[in-house]
């Protein structure tokens, strides 16, 4: 917050103290809803919806809060002023936050709002989390196929209080089935006596109330769509899921397949407010598997031994060489899983990957091992450059192998291509790099040692 926002929030501290509700008011007149969401967590949460049930846009201000402050905040909320605020909010945010109530709290709002919107808040919280039905809304703008356009543009600015969006208005049967729809746009042009079904379209793109959200998020951004009209298994119009639900869909899979890139097992939620437990448990995981997973390096290490106690300079460059294994598949691996995600790839297309990583891998590799020959040289002579230059190519060509094979293998057998992760890579990268690297000292320098006696 800047300094301006800063005196701000010490403003309204003082004017709610004081019952000065104008004059908070007046103080935040203006700002976007975002901003004033930003300003209002900064209070305390009494003080918080004291100020927010006199906003004219309260519903639109509150859906800006972090999930964990709306739950807080709508504790300190009288029931009637709960009930009124949760009606003012668009189906699928009020379901959401319905969910993240405790059952106390769901006993107490649910009896004061009224029939209709507690019947679309149990069915909507009734579908499973993580498909279409959980994210969608059933607030939508439908019109009949025999209506006139004047008499569906009248519909539609009577319903458009309601609507999530009427850019795109739903055409049904008497049974609620989708027929096809019609946009704004084409009404706002067509000729007042025309009828819908003369206007809309009928090859329509749906997706089913079972499907993944992930899907969804990836039809929208496909087919380029305001919204994507939602359909139960007898083809009946349930819900929308609009591009900007899909948005924060796309968003919450990014930031997923971060945290597992970096070997945190689940999203956290926000940082900030994760609790010293909650970060342990979420990360400990990998951590311990990743312990015993880095055992198999110091085998490797135990088993040659003594052809590094007698060739001590290979110490020097054994950090660089397995890193350098560990960093060009966790950059495969990164590049196929984001491949994965997209589409961009499918399992057929693995044979014909692999061997064009084949060939950018040795060429990386012979670059490099060209680069860390000359140290050899400096530090040993000219066995130790060629060791370190063959075991440069043979782990680079095998860290790329690996980091492009593990996402294929783990969605072969239904896992998240994310969880090939930059720590999981490194660890099987480092273990095999170790044994290459050591393997060729052992065999060239006693060769070396033979022909010396």
């Amino acid at each position: 917050m800047s300094n301006i926002d800063n005196n701000l929030v010490l403003v309204l501290i003082d004017a709610i103290e004081h019952n000065k509700f104008a004059e908070a008011l007046t103080a935040v007149k203006g700002l976007p809803s975002v901003d004033l969401a930003d300003i209002l967590e900064q209070l305390d949460p009494t003080l918080g919806w004291r100020l927010l049930e006199c906003l004219p846009d309260r519903a639109d201000v509150f859906s800006y809060f972090e999930p964990e402050q709306q739950v807080r905040m709508a504790r300190e909320f009288p029931r009637a002023t709960l009930a009124q605020l949760v009606s003012e909010m668009p189906a699928d945010e009020r379901t959401d936050l319905f969910k993240r109530f405790d059952q106390n709290q769901r006993d107490i709002l649910l009896p004061a709002l009224a029939h209709a919107e507690r019947e679309d808040i149990r069915r909507l919280s009734a579908y499973v989390e993580g498909t279409a039905g959980a994210l969608m809304t059933s607030d939508y703008a439908t019109l009949q196929k025999e209506m006139t356009v004047a008499q569906a543009m009248a519909y539609l600015r009577d319903e458009a209080p309601d609507a999530e969006t009427i850019y795109q208005a739903y055409v049904i049967d008497d049974k609620r089935r989708l027929l096809g729809t019609v946009s704004l746009r084409d009404l706002i042009l067509a000729d007042l006596h025309k009828t819908i079904e003369d206007l809309m379209i009928s090859d329509v793109v749906s997706a089913d109330v079972i499907d993944d959200q992930e899907d969804i998020a990836k039809k929208i951004a496909r087919y380029d769509l305001l919204a994507l009209p939602i359909l139960d298994q007898y083809r009946v119009l349930v819900g929308i899921v609009t591009y900007d639900d899909a948005m924060d869909v796309a968003s919450e899979e990014v930031t997923e397949d971060i945290h597992k890139s970096a070997g945190v097992s689940t999203i956290i939620g926000s940082l900030k407010d994760a609790s010293i437990g909650l970060l342990y448990r979420k990360r400990i995981f990998w951590l311990v598997l990743l312990v015993f997973g880095n055992l198999f390096s110091g085998a490797g290490i135990a088993h040659y031994e003594d052809i590094i106690a007698a060739n001590i300079v290979l110490v020097f460059f054994l950090p660089l060489l397995v890193d350098s294994g560990g960093n060009a598949g966790s950059q495969s691996a990164t590049l196929m899983v984001r491949a994965l995600a997209t589409g961009e790839v499918v399992m057929r297309d693995w044979l014909q990957l692999i061997g064009r990583e084949a060939l950018v891998a040795l060429a990386l590799g012979c670059t490099m091992a060209a680069a860390v020959s000359i140290l050899g040289y400096i530090r040993g002579d000219e066995t130790v450059a060629l060791v370190l230059a063959l075991s440069m190519v043979s782990i680079v060509m095998i860290g790329c192998m690996i980091g492009m094979s593990l996402p294929f293998v783990l969605s072969k057998f239904n896992f998240d291509p994310a969880s090939a992760s930059a720590p999981l890579i490194t660890s099987v990268c480092d273990a095999t790099g170790v044994v290459i690297y050591l393997f060729i000292a052992s065999k060239l320098l006693e060769d070396v040692a033979l022909a010396a006696v």
